[in-house]
């Protein structure tokens, strides 16, 4: 069963909810309705991130992904060509 996503910035609210209320961690959980694991991979990720950062994190790692992509396949490119030029040799 698939949950709801939570955006970068639900994501850093939830944390900063926990650490600055009184409710304990496993009550921030259950009222938002994510388990705890989730709750400490998030905690992991954007740690004392504030939400400019968290936003600035994801651009750049959507932009990074982008990069691998375009090298693979420019790498794919060159690997053709040269399979190319030795079936003509």
């Amino acid at each position: 069963m698939k949950g709801r996503r939570y955006t970068t910035e639900e994501k850093i609210r939830i944390l900063r909810d926990a650490d600055q209320g009184g409710m304990s961690v496993q009550d921030v959980c259950r009222d938002r309705k994510i388990s705890e694991q989730t709750f400490y991979r998030w905690k992991r990720e954007f740690g004392m991130l504030e939400v400019n950062q968290a936003k600035q994190l994801k651009e750049l790692q959507k932009e990074n992904a982008q990069l691998k992509r375009m090298l693979a396949d420019e790498m794919l490119g060159k690997e053709l060509l040269k399979e190319a030029l030795e079936k003509k040799l």
